[in-house]
Protein backbone atom coordinates (compact mmCIF):
# COMPACT_ATOMS: atom_id res chain seq x y z
CA UNK A 1 0.00 0.00 0.00
CA UNK A 2 1.27 3.47 -0.89
CA UNK A 3 1.67 5.54 2.27
CA UNK A 4 1.39 9.28 2.53
CA UNK A 5 1.30 11.99 5.13
CA UNK A 6 1.24 15.71 5.78
CA UNK A 7 3.69 18.16 7.30
CA UNK A 8 2.64 21.60 8.51
CA UNK A 9 4.00 24.38 10.70
CA UNK A 10 1.10 25.84 12.64
CA UNK A 11 0.06 28.45 15.14
CA UNK A 12 -3.32 29.58 16.39
CA UNK A 13 -6.26 28.10 18.30
CA UNK A 14 -6.04 24.47 19.39
CA UNK A 15 -9.40 23.69 17.79
CA UNK A 16 -8.19 24.82 14.36
CA UNK A 17 -5.05 22.70 14.55
CA UNK A 18 -6.91 19.62 15.75
CA UNK A 19 -9.56 19.97 13.03
CA UNK A 20 -6.80 20.09 10.43
CA UNK A 21 -5.08 17.01 11.83
CA UNK A 22 -8.31 15.07 12.39
CA UNK A 23 -9.51 15.74 8.87
CA UNK A 24 -6.33 14.42 7.25
CA UNK A 25 -6.16 11.40 9.53
CA UNK A 26 -9.69 10.57 8.45
CA UNK A 27 -8.67 11.05 4.82
CA UNK A 28 -6.04 8.35 5.16
CA UNK A 29 -2.81 10.08 6.15
CA UNK A 30 -0.61 7.55 7.93
CA UNK A 31 1.48 10.14 9.78
CA UNK A 32 1.07 13.86 10.30
CA UNK A 33 4.04 16.01 11.29
CA UNK A 34 3.10 19.17 13.17
CA UNK A 35 5.59 21.88 14.06
CA UNK A 36 4.25 24.36 16.61
CA UNK A 37 5.71 27.74 15.65
CA UNK A 38 4.97 28.98 19.15
CA UNK A 39 4.46 26.97 22.35
CA UNK A 40 0.88 25.86 23.00
CA UNK A 41 0.67 23.30 25.77
CA UNK A 42 -2.94 22.37 25.13
CA UNK A 43 -2.30 21.70 21.45
CA UNK A 44 0.92 19.85 22.18
CA UNK A 45 -0.65 17.50 24.73
CA UNK A 46 -3.61 16.65 22.48
CA UNK A 47 -1.37 15.87 19.51
CA UNK A 48 1.31 14.07 21.52
CA UNK A 49 -1.28 11.57 22.72
CA UNK A 50 -2.21 10.50 19.18
CA UNK A 51 -0.11 7.63 17.79
CA UNK A 52 -0.25 8.91 14.20
CA UNK A 53 0.98 12.42 14.97
CA UNK A 54 4.55 13.62 15.44
CA UNK A 55 4.54 17.01 17.15
CA UNK A 56 7.48 19.35 17.75
CA UNK A 57 7.53 22.65 19.64
CA UNK A 58 9.76 25.09 17.76
CA UNK A 59 11.11 26.95 20.77
CA UNK A 60 14.61 28.31 21.28
CA UNK A 61 15.86 24.90 22.42
CA UNK A 62 14.64 23.36 19.18
CA UNK A 63 16.53 25.81 16.99
CA UNK A 64 19.64 25.47 19.15
CA UNK A 65 19.46 21.70 18.69
CA UNK A 66 19.41 22.26 14.94
CA UNK A 67 22.49 24.47 15.39
CA UNK A 68 20.95 27.39 13.59
CA UNK A 69 19.40 30.75 14.38
CA UNK A 70 15.61 30.87 14.25
CA UNK A 71 14.78 32.36 10.82
CA UNK A 72 12.94 35.67 11.02
CA UNK A 73 10.53 34.87 8.18
CA UNK A 74 7.86 32.31 8.92
CA UNK A 75 8.03 31.10 5.31
CA UNK A 76 11.66 30.10 5.86
CA UNK A 77 10.80 28.36 9.14
CA UNK A 78 8.06 26.44 7.31
CA UNK A 79 10.50 25.31 4.63
CA UNK A 80 13.15 24.25 7.12
CA UNK A 81 10.73 22.21 9.20
CA UNK A 82 9.09 20.54 6.21
CA UNK A 83 12.52 19.58 4.88
CA UNK A 84 13.56 18.00 8.19
CA UNK A 85 10.34 16.01 8.29
CA UNK A 86 10.86 14.86 4.71
CA UNK A 87 14.39 13.63 5.34
CA UNK A 88 13.31 11.61 8.39
CA UNK A 89 9.99 10.16 7.25
CA UNK A 90 9.15 6.50 6.65
CA UNK A 91 6.34 7.39 4.24
CA UNK A 92 6.25 7.05 0.45
CA UNK A 93 4.90 10.58 -0.14
CA UNK A 94 4.77 13.74 1.95
CA UNK A 95 2.60 16.81 1.34
CA UNK A 96 3.56 20.22 2.73
CA UNK A 97 0.39 22.25 3.34
CA UNK A 98 -0.96 24.91 5.71
CA UNK A 99 -3.44 24.62 8.55
CA UNK A 100 -6.18 26.31 6.49
CA UNK A 101 -5.75 23.89 3.56
CA UNK A 102 -7.57 20.58 3.30
CA UNK A 103 -6.90 17.89 0.72
CA UNK A 104 -9.98 16.41 -0.92
CA UNK A 105 -10.31 13.47 -3.27
CA UNK A 106 -13.25 11.30 -4.43
CA UNK A 107 -10.96 8.25 -4.29
CA UNK A 108 -8.35 7.28 -1.66
CA UNK A 109 -5.25 9.43 -2.02
CA UNK A 110 -3.07 6.35 -1.58
CA UNK A 111 -4.64 4.92 -4.77
CA UNK A 112 -4.10 8.19 -6.62
CA UNK A 113 -0.42 8.34 -5.63
CA UNK A 114 0.14 4.70 -6.51
CA UNK A 115 -0.69 5.54 -10.13
CA UNK A 116 1.90 8.32 -10.38
CA UNK A 117 4.66 7.18 -12.79
CA UNK A 118 7.86 6.10 -11.06
CA UNK A 119 9.92 8.76 -12.82
CA UNK A 120 7.75 11.55 -11.34
CA UNK A 121 9.33 12.96 -8.18
CA UNK A 122 6.54 15.34 -7.17
CA UNK A 123 2.85 15.88 -7.86
CA UNK A 124 1.03 19.19 -7.59
CA UNK A 125 -2.46 19.72 -6.23
CA UNK A 126 -4.27 22.90 -7.24
CA UNK A 127 -6.32 24.99 -4.82
CA UNK A 128 -9.99 25.73 -4.78
CA UNK A 129 -10.85 28.74 -2.63
CA UNK A 130 -13.63 28.99 -0.05
CA UNK A 131 -16.53 31.27 -0.93
CA UNK A 132 -17.27 33.77 1.83
CA UNK A 133 -20.21 32.55 3.85
CA UNK A 134 -20.54 29.64 1.47
CA UNK A 135 -20.19 26.85 4.00
CA UNK A 136 -18.99 23.94 1.87
CA UNK A 137 -18.77 25.92 -1.39
CA UNK A 138 -15.53 26.81 -3.16
CA UNK A 139 -14.41 28.67 -6.26
CA UNK A 140 -12.79 26.35 -8.77
CA UNK A 141 -9.25 26.84 -9.97
CA UNK A 142 -9.14 28.25 -13.50
CA UNK A 143 -6.14 26.74 -15.33
CA UNK A 144 -3.80 29.07 -17.15
CA UNK A 145 -4.82 29.52 -20.77
CA UNK A 146 -5.26 32.32 -23.33
CA UNK A 147 -8.91 32.58 -22.27
CA UNK A 148 -8.32 32.84 -18.52
CA UNK A 149 -7.73 36.59 -18.37
CA UNK A 150 -10.95 37.39 -20.22
CA UNK A 151 -12.94 34.99 -18.04
CA UNK A 152 -11.57 36.37 -14.77
CA UNK A 153 -12.28 39.96 -15.81
CA UNK A 154 -15.84 38.99 -16.69
CA UNK A 155 -16.40 37.22 -13.36
CA UNK A 156 -14.90 40.04 -11.27
CA UNK A 157 -15.67 43.21 -13.17
CA UNK A 158 -13.94 45.68 -10.84
CA UNK A 159 -10.76 43.97 -9.69
CA UNK A 160 -10.42 40.80 -11.74
CA UNK A 161 -7.86 42.41 -14.02
CA UNK A 162 -5.54 42.86 -11.02
CA UNK A 163 -5.92 39.52 -9.22
CA UNK A 164 -4.21 36.48 -10.69
CA UNK A 165 -6.71 33.72 -11.39
CA UNK A 166 -9.37 35.56 -9.38
CA UNK A 167 -8.03 34.09 -6.13
CA UNK A 168 -7.41 36.05 -2.94
CA UNK A 169 -4.57 33.65 -2.20
CA UNK A 170 -2.25 31.47 -4.25
CA UNK A 171 -3.06 29.63 -7.47
CA UNK A 172 0.19 27.62 -7.53
CA UNK A 173 -1.10 24.93 -5.20
CA UNK A 174 1.03 22.65 -3.04
CA UNK A 175 3.14 19.55 -3.62
CA UNK A 176 3.31 15.91 -2.71
CA UNK A 177 6.99 14.92 -2.76
CA UNK A 178 8.08 11.33 -3.33
CA UNK A 179 10.38 10.45 -0.48
CA UNK A 180 13.92 9.12 -0.69
CA UNK A 181 15.28 11.84 -2.95
CA UNK A 182 18.73 13.04 -1.94
CA UNK A 183 19.38 16.67 -0.99
CA UNK A 184 15.78 17.66 -1.53
CA UNK A 185 14.31 20.66 0.28
CA UNK A 186 10.83 22.11 0.45
CA UNK A 187 9.74 25.64 -0.28
CA UNK A 188 6.15 26.86 0.06
CA UNK A 189 5.05 26.02 -3.49
CA UNK A 190 8.14 24.34 -4.92
CA UNK A 191 10.95 21.88 -4.33
CA UNK A 192 14.70 22.28 -4.66
CA UNK A 193 17.25 19.53 -5.17
CA UNK A 194 20.97 20.13 -4.89
CA UNK A 195 20.17 23.82 -4.59
CA UNK A 196 18.30 23.98 -7.89
CA UNK A 197 14.59 24.28 -8.61
CA UNK A 198 13.08 20.86 -9.28
CA UNK A 199 10.48 21.03 -12.07
CA UNK A 200 7.09 19.88 -10.75
CA UNK A 201 4.71 19.82 -13.69
CA UNK A 202 2.81 16.62 -12.91
CA UNK A 203 -0.63 17.42 -11.47
CA UNK A 204 -3.18 15.35 -9.54
CA UNK A 205 -6.25 16.63 -11.34
CA UNK A 206 -8.64 14.58 -9.21
CA UNK A 207 -7.34 15.99 -5.90
CA UNK A 208 -8.35 19.44 -4.66
CA UNK A 209 -6.68 21.61 -2.07
CA UNK A 210 -9.63 23.22 -0.29
CA UNK A 211 -8.16 26.53 0.83
CA UNK A 212 -10.12 28.27 3.58
CA UNK A 213 -8.10 31.46 3.19
CA UNK A 214 -10.98 33.87 3.81
CA UNK A 215 -14.19 32.13 4.89
CA UNK A 216 -15.76 35.45 5.93
CA UNK A 217 -15.06 39.17 6.19
CA UNK A 218 -14.16 39.13 9.90
CA UNK A 219 -11.56 36.42 9.32
CA UNK A 220 -10.09 38.21 6.31
CA UNK A 221 -9.81 41.65 7.87
CA UNK A 222 -8.37 40.19 11.10
CA UNK A 223 -5.55 38.55 9.11
CA UNK A 224 -5.12 41.48 6.73
CA UNK A 225 -2.38 43.39 8.66
CA UNK A 226 -0.18 40.30 9.05
CA UNK A 227 -0.61 39.28 5.42
CA UNK A 228 0.27 42.79 4.26
CA UNK A 229 3.31 42.99 6.52
CA UNK A 230 4.79 39.48 6.38
CA UNK A 231 2.37 37.12 4.70
CA UNK A 232 0.88 36.39 1.32
CA UNK A 233 0.17 40.08 0.52
CA UNK A 234 3.57 41.44 1.53
CA UNK A 235 5.52 43.88 -0.58
CA UNK A 236 7.86 42.49 -3.19
CA UNK A 237 5.65 39.67 -4.43
CA UNK A 238 5.26 39.10 -8.17
CA UNK A 239 2.59 41.17 -9.95
CA UNK A 240 -0.44 39.54 -11.54
CA UNK A 241 0.74 40.65 -14.98
CA UNK A 242 3.90 42.23 -16.43
CA UNK A 243 4.55 45.76 -15.17
CA UNK A 244 4.47 47.16 -18.67
CA UNK A 245 0.90 45.88 -18.94
CA UNK A 246 -0.18 47.57 -15.71
CA UNK A 247 0.34 44.59 -13.44
CA UNK A 248 0.21 45.02 -9.65
CA UNK A 249 0.89 42.68 -6.78
CA UNK A 250 -1.69 42.38 -4.00
CA UNK A 251 0.25 44.65 -1.66
CA UNK A 252 0.21 47.46 -4.20
CA UNK A 253 -3.44 46.89 -5.12
CA UNK A 254 -4.70 46.69 -1.54
CA UNK A 255 -2.58 49.65 -0.41
CA UNK A 256 -4.10 51.74 -3.19
CA UNK A 257 -7.66 50.64 -2.34
CA UNK A 258 -7.14 51.36 1.34
CA UNK A 259 -5.60 54.79 0.74
CA UNK A 260 -8.34 55.83 -1.69
CA UNK A 261 -11.43 54.20 -0.15
CA UNK A 262 -10.56 53.09 3.37
CA UNK A 263 -12.01 50.00 5.01
CA UNK A 264 -15.18 50.35 2.94
CA UNK A 265 -13.09 49.93 -0.18
CA UNK A 266 -11.39 46.87 1.25
CA UNK A 267 -14.76 45.37 2.06
CA UNK A 268 -16.01 45.99 -1.48
CA UNK A 269 -12.87 44.30 -2.81
CA UNK A 270 -13.36 41.36 -0.47
CA UNK A 271 -17.04 40.97 -1.33
CA UNK A 272 -16.25 40.80 -5.03
CA UNK A 273 -13.22 38.53 -4.92
CA UNK A 274 -14.60 36.18 -2.26
CA UNK A 275 -17.90 35.65 -4.01
CA UNK A 276 -19.88 37.27 -1.20
CA UNK A 277 -21.38 39.55 -3.85
CA UNK A 278 -24.47 37.69 -5.13
CA UNK A 279 -23.87 38.83 -8.72
CA UNK A 280 -20.36 37.37 -8.63
CA UNK A 281 -21.71 34.18 -7.06
CA UNK A 282 -24.25 33.90 -9.86
CA UNK A 283 -21.61 34.35 -12.56
CA UNK A 284 -19.43 31.69 -10.98
CA UNK A 285 -22.36 29.29 -10.94
CA UNK A 286 -23.33 30.09 -14.52
CA UNK A 287 -19.80 29.25 -15.64
CA UNK A 288 -19.59 25.99 -13.72
CA UNK A 289 -16.97 27.28 -11.29
CA UNK A 290 -18.49 26.38 -7.94
CA UNK A 291 -17.45 23.21 -6.14
CA UNK A 292 -19.28 21.56 -3.24
CA UNK A 293 -16.82 19.93 -0.83
CA UNK A 294 -18.19 18.70 2.49
CA UNK A 295 -15.31 18.55 4.98
CA UNK A 296 -17.28 17.89 8.20
CA UNK A 297 -14.43 19.25 10.29
CA UNK A 298 -16.27 19.19 13.60
CA UNK A 299 -17.40 15.60 13.10
CA UNK A 300 -13.86 14.46 12.36
CA UNK A 301 -12.52 16.42 15.31
CA UNK A 302 -14.92 14.58 17.62
CA UNK A 303 -13.96 11.23 16.06
CA UNK A 304 -10.18 11.53 16.33
CA UNK A 305 -9.82 13.80 19.38
CA UNK A 306 -12.88 13.02 21.51
CA UNK A 307 -13.30 15.31 24.48
CA UNK A 308 -10.39 17.54 23.49
CA UNK A 309 -12.46 20.64 22.73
Amino acid sequence: MTTWGVVSMVRGPTEDVLRFVAYHLDLGAETIYIYLDEPNQRTFEALKAHPSVCVQVCDDAYWQKLKRTRPDKHQVRQSVNATYAYRDTHLDWLAHIDVDEFLWSPTPISDVLREVPDKVHAARVRPIEALAGGGDLYKAHVPQSPARTELIEMLYSNYGAFVLGGFLSHVQGKLFARTGLKRLSFRIHNLFQNGKLLPCKYELAQVDLCHRHAPDWDHWIAHYPFRMDRGSYQAGMAPNAPREMGGLNKNELLSWIESEHGEGGLRAFFNEMSGADPDVRARLEQNGLIRHRVLNLDGKLAKHFPGSC
